[in-house]
């Protein structure tokens, strides 16, 4: 039986790696599946990436790490994204620009080099890693879809199963292709009702059968939400309060 952690969506909260960190610790895989989103529109992007980086070190090549569209934004960040996502989003646009000077160049510079997406076969299974959906890094598998919709968003993949994240909602298909796609939802800025740090745990046997749960975890959230407003750039209190 191989054991995997998948997380996706961290978003620069510590107190929140650190609580799901604690409870994969106890799960003890044999792998680890980061699907993106690591920095932008929490409070502390460093020591995320830094322990992002510390966790492909331990696991070598049983860890698996792609690109979000959160990285994308801050490693590419031009003046007129900006703009463009201070007008649309205002908390987020100056989030993005405060992150661009707070990261670490060389933690840009990792995610920056990241995959979009990632192909891994265990035991015969085929799985895809991609951060929103195969065909776009940035669409949203949302758990009230219609599997025809679905469908049509990973007719281009191969793979038995696909994992994503992005939406910050878990949820899962079973479709008529025989596919499977399972959303992780999101470790820093989980959109559950309660919003708590989500990941999901899959085991697969020697046959290549999976099994899967998503776990919720607790922590202390008004704590994340204190340390956000201390970041003090305008419409902080907005990011805040998705808290």
């Amino acid at each position: 039986m191989i054991k995997i952690a998948v997380i996706s969506d961290i978003h620069a909260n510590k107190l929140a790696l650190e609580a799901v960190l604690e409870d994969i610790n106890k799960f003890n895989p044999d792998k680890i599946f980061c699907l993106g989103d690591l920095i932008l529109a929490g409070y502390n992007p460093n020591y995320v990436v830094s322990k992002i980086i510390e966790l492909k070190e331990k696991f070598k090549s049983n860890f698996e790490i792609i690109q979000g569209n959160t990285d994308k934004m801050v490693a590419y960040c031009t003046p007129e994204l900006l703009e463009k996502t201070k007008s649309a989003f205002p908390c987020m646009g100056y989030s993005l620009e405060d992150d661009v000077k707070i990261t670490n160049k060389e933690y840009i510079e990792f995610v920056k080099n990241l995959p979009e997406k990632k192909s891994v076969e265990i035991n015969g299974l085929k799985l895809e890693l991609v951060h929103g959906s195969p065909r776009n890094q940035s669409e949203n598998i949302y758990p009230d879809l219609k599997n025809d919709e679905v469908e049509d968003m990973v007719k281009e993949s191969n793979a038995d199963l696909i994992l994503c994240g992005h939406t910050h909602i878990p949820c899962g298909y079973t479709l008529n292709s025989g596919k499977t796609v399972i959303n992780a939802g999101s470790v820093g800025r989980s959109m559950t009702k309660d919003k708590m740090p989500v990941y999901l745990q899959i085991t697969v046997d020697d046959k290549g059968q999976f099994y899967s749960e998503h776990r919720i975890i607790k922590y202390d959230i008004e704590q994340v939400k204190r340390h956000i407003l201390s970041r003090g750039f305008s419409h902080v209190e907005d990011l805040a309060d998705m808290f």
